[in-house]
């Protein structure tokens, strides 16, 4: 990550106009390029944490905080959805399907939330419920697909991707979504039963969904870690043709990790529908968090506690984005490209190890054995 920060900072001094402008006569006065380098990096990282965390510049800490509420209001669906993602990862399928999943599932759970009237409690949570099964179904076809055809996950996804946004887009077109008297392609807001409570007053935009995040992350763990379904799941993961000669039913595994996979993704949708954007929604609702969720759950290495704090360092960089942008010029591009620069470094070890020139493990073994052999 260190890395990542600092190339981040070379990119940023780079494009920025006061360094180019020092540059330029660098051989006069060096100073001035070292300073403005560190007025552009300092600024930028800055902004980037008040943006992100906590902002100095507002007056009490009540509003000074609001920041990190954003950050935890971004991290919501990249956690449920990263979470998705590493489940399928452990057993061995790439779910590249998040989008789809999502937008099936925050159409349903949508529909729940503006067109029925139930009490409080009941319509949020069945509105909750049938968004994570309409996800877990589509995420399951794919499944069926893998174990009973042989399709590859990543071909079947990314169709059933397409599939599902033209869908819910037709869908956004016809009374069956669409908001009644409403040419916009947008569905009715939410009922107020239906959405997920404020956790901190009308003030904040961090809602109830962050609670669900974390107890979809016990589950996780609890179920890959303690369970015989969670043992099973590894076992086909690590070697699908030993899993199979031990007794395990390979086909039916796949089915139900797709299955799974599939309902924490639609878990991030109906965050979405119901607790982000409860006004009302288009087809781009998924915001590309479908794709994020895959670099979240590779950066949180599969692990169900890994994704959780890789979904908060992903939802931190996309609240502080926009503040670095508006508060020192900085193209939010400069953010997602240190996002990229942490999973390369990450999902790249040999990398890492050629910078520093660390040994590979296990290299020093043989001439320890020799030593003992001799």
């Amino acid at each position: 990550m260190l890395l990542s920060i600092i190339a981040g900072g070379i990119l940023i001094a780079v494009t920025d106009e006061r360094v180019q402008a020092a540059a330029g006569y660098f051989f006069s006065r060096p100073l001035d390029t070292l300073n403005a380098i560190g007025q552009s990096v300092g600024g930028a990282y800055s902004a980037l944490f008040q943006g992100a965390i906590y902002n100095f510049r507002r007056p009490g800490f009540a509003a000074g905080i609001r920041p990190l509420t954003e950050t935890l209001t971004f991290a919501t669906p990249l956690i449920a959805a990263g979470l998705g993602v590493a489940l399928a990862f452990r057993v061995g399928l790439f779910n590249i399907g998040g989008r789809g999943q999502m937008l099936l599932a925050a159409a349903a759970a949508g529909w729940v939330g503006f067109s029925l009237d139930l009490p409080p409690v009941v319509h949020l949570l069945f509105a909750v419920l049938v968004g994570i099964v309409f996800g877990g179904l589509w995420g399951g076809l794919a499944g069926l697909l893998k174990a009973r055809t042989g399709a590859h996950e990543v071909i079947t996804t990314i169709m059933l991707n397409y599939i599902a946004y033209y869908l819910v887009s037709f869908l956004l077109r016809t009374p069956v979504l669409q908001a009644p008297g409403s040419n916009n392609p947008k569905t009715p807001a939410m009922k107020p039963n239906a959405t997920y409570p404020d956790l901190f007053g009308p003030g904040y935009n961090l809602h109830a969904g962050f609670l669900f995040a974390i107890v979809a992350t016990i589950i996780v763990w609890y179920l890959l870690n303690r369970s015989n379904l969670g043992f099973q799941f590894r076992a086909v993961g690590e070697n699908p043709n030993a899993a199979r000669v031990a007794g395990i039913n390979v086909k039916s595994v796949y089915v139900w990790a797709m299955v799974i996979s599939g309902g924490l993704v639609g878990l991030a949708g109906t965050a979405q529908a119901l607790g982000t954007i409860k006004t009302g929604f288009g087809s781009g609702i998924d915001a590309g968090i479908g794709f994020d969720a895959i670099t979240v759950a590779l950066l949180g290495r599969s692990r169900p506690w890994g994704v959780f704090a890789a979904g908060l360092l992903f939802g931190a960089f996309k609240a502080g984005g926009f503040s670095m942008q508006a508060a020192e010029g900085v193209p939010v591009d400069i953010v997602l490209v240190v996002q990229s620069l942490i999973v390369l470094f990450i999902a790249a070890p040999p990398l890492v190890r050629t910078i520093f020139r660390l040994p590979t493990p296990g290299s020093r073994a043989p001439r320890r054995r020799e030593a003992v052999a001799k």
